[in-house]
């Protein structure tokens, strides 16, 4: 008789689990393993030897399962004991992960595109062929019926061809089936330890199959997240690129905009993007980097209020060919090149973490993203291009965990760490024939990262579309962060800015996101967290509503600022009357002729200065 058994244990809320003991193990022994197991806490439930619920197995050091007549492959009742019932459901719901598609995160809130196309049928619905249909007008056949929204036949016969499903249509393959995705689970993968395992010591002292995670085979993801970026108009890509027009350094953008239904892919979603935020940066002409954005938390909160969300980011790549005829060269896309570099994809990846995509039918909640990437490279004919791109969910994980590295030398490939004692990584594979046409898997060390992308159109719309104002006879406000080319925000940029409009115009002066940015983060100006109103205004083009903010006393403060600041001829330093003739002094006299001092910031001036040269505010 073996000495090691294996008892069933059935709870009625929990499930059967499998313990394996010794057949003289005591009864308390026994009775600790099933807490372990169940993860209940100590002393919250009982077993019974019958379903009936008789035969209690009591704590006992002295008594074994042998004394009850327990025999290998029996079968054990747990019931859970009053007033923990609460608890031990708790337990189980943070231990044990859902199987079934219906178990998602049904309290998750997702966006409001995602919630109008959950409600929409999808189909594809065709006319009457007059050549191949045989039946009357009201009637259906294979050549007329409405198609699935996920049919490959129509999705390559598109003109363009549309080379992914869109999510929602991957959603309604998935729950299309016979069994109505009863057993389809949208679960994110995970490239590390499951902690807590209690057989062996934690990495590196041992690893087994419950807690390593499973390997990855590197497959081309099927759908996207988003099938299309429209900037709005033209002016707010122009005013992206006049930085690199002017400096020749490249340049990085946060896109802020909306998402929306895009009807050219069936059940697609596009991302409009109405307006560009340049965050602190220190860029060259072949790099850029990032640096700490102090005003990141104002900037959502201002477009969220505005109506508007982070929906991607743009950089551009871009090296001049004519400077006389205005093209660039086309240096990325092309068959000897790539698309992405695999940092670029890391930092896609890093981007769409930050920015997950919320999903009811997931688990944990949400599933993949919908962040997206835009280049700004030279195209075939030499013309500024604009390119759209994601990463994969995959490539996602692989970031997340830290599991992928660039490349020094080649920027099309990257890599896959190598497991350490600080860090265990799984294998990862992907797909690749030989030159006899042999399907060959290959370790990921190194990884094209092409396995890893997936592109999208990004262009412009016919007719513009302005959520901002914009006209040619107005110089809009200075952008953020670029003090290298001149553009400075200042008091002197905001009083220059408004004289353009005249009063009745206060709606449209408003109207520039840069500027109600700087107006949200200014400390000189008493407008920090009093901007409700006129965000609410402009958001809603509503021209009473900014009537009356303006009427304020903090934006009353503004205007009288503004109105002081007006510009003043400089003071006549002196006068010549003639050969050997001492000069006159200056008109203005003694006081102005003197370094002073600003009221506000305290900043010693000179005497032509009408207004500080640290604070821009006005003298008087």
């Amino acid at each position: 008789m073996p000495s090691s058994i294996t008892i069933r244990v059935q709870s009625p809320a929990h499930g059967t689990k499998r313990i394996e003991v010794s057949l003289y193990d005591n009864v308390a022994a026994f009775l600790a393993k099933v807490q372990d197991e169940f993860k209940f806490p100590k002393n919250s439930f009982v077993v019974y030897r019958e379903r009936s619920k008789t035969q209690e197995l009591k704590s006992s050091r002295s008594k074994t399962l042998d004394t009850y007549g327990v025999k290998h492959g029996d079968m054990l009742y747990m019931v859970t004991k009053m007033g923990w019932e609460d608890q031990t459901d708790s337990v189980s719901m943070v231990e044990t992960k859902p199987v079934k598609y219906s178990q998602g995160s049904a309290k998750v809130t997702e966006d409001d595109v995602d919630q109008v196309l959950d409600k929409m049928d999808g189909k594809i619905y065709r006319e009457r062929n007059e050549q191949l249909c045989r039946h009357g007008p009201k009637g259906k056949c294979l050549h007329c019926v409405p198609l699935e929204p996920y049919d490959e036949e129509y999705l390559h016969s598109a003109d363009p061809p549309i080379k992914f499903l869109s999510f929602h249509s991957y959603i309604r393959k998935l729950t299309g089936g016979v069994d109505r995705g009863k057993f389809a689970v949208l679960e994110n993968i995970s490239c590390k330890i499951k902690h807590g395992c209690k057989e062996h010591p934690p990495w590196p002292g041992g690893i087994c199959t419950k807690c390593q995670p499973n390997a990855v085979t590197l497959n081309r993801q099927k759908y996207r997240h988003v099938d299309y970026i429209m900037f709005e108009n033209p002016f707010i890509a122009e005013k992206f690129l006049n930085f690199w027009r002017g400096t020749g350094h490249q340049r990085l953008g946060m896109m802020y905009g909306r998402y929306e239904h895009h009807k050219d892919t069936p059940l697609g979603i596009k991302a409009t993007v109405a307006a560009i935020y340049e965050p602190p940066q220190q860029s060259s002409n072949g790099s850029i980097e990032l640096l700490p954005d102090e005003n990141e938390d104002t900037v959502n909160a201002v477009a969220a209020r505005l109506g508007l969300q982070r929906v991607g980011w743009i950089f551009t790549d871009l090296v001049a060919k004519d400077l006389k005829l205005g093209t660039v060269k086309h240096h990325r896309g092309n068959m000897d090149s790539y698309f992405l570099s695999s940092e670029e994809c890391i930092m896609a990846a890093d981007f769409q973490n930050r920015h997950p995509n919320p999903c009811r039918l997931s688990p944990e909640g949400h599933f993949g993203s919908k962040f997206v990437t835009v280049v700004v490279s030279g195209d075939a004919s030499n013309q500024i291009h604009f390119d759209g791109y994601q990463v994969s969910n995959q490539c996602m994980a692989l970031v997340r965990d830290d599991c992928l590295v660039p490349t020094k030398d080649a920027p099309e490939l990257g890599y896959i760490k190598e497991s350490s004692n600080e860090q265990y990584v799984p294998d990862v594979f992907y797909n690749v024939k030989d030159e006899y046409g042999n399907e060959v898997t290959q370790l990921a060390r190194p990884l094209p990262v092409e396995y890893l992308l997936l592109d999208m159109p990004a262009a412009f719309p016919v007719e513009p579309q302005f959520t901002f104002h914009a006209g040619d006879s107005i110089k809009p406000f200075a952008l953020e962060n670029r003090q290298r080319i001149g553009e400075v925000q200042d008091f002197h940029a905001v009083t220059s800015y408004m004289h353009q409009f005249p009063a009745d115009k206060f709606l449209d002066a408003m109207s520039d996101f840069h500027f109600l940015v700087y107006l949200a983060t200014s400390d000189m100006l008493p407008l920090r967290g009093k901007m409700d109103l006129i965000l609410e205004a402009v958001k809603n083009k509503d021209e009473g509503v900014a009537h009356q903010w303006s009427k304020t006393e903090e934006w009353g403060t503004v205007e009288q600022l503004m109105n002081s600041s007006a510009p003043s001829p400089p003071p006549r330093q002196g006068s010549y009357v003639g050969v050997n003739a001492v000069p006159l002094p200056p008109i203005s006299g003694g006081a102005s002729g003197a370094i002073w001092t600003c009221n506000h910031c305290t900043f010693h001036n000179q005497p032509g200065n009408a207004s500080c040269e640290m604070c821009g505010l006005p003298r008087s």
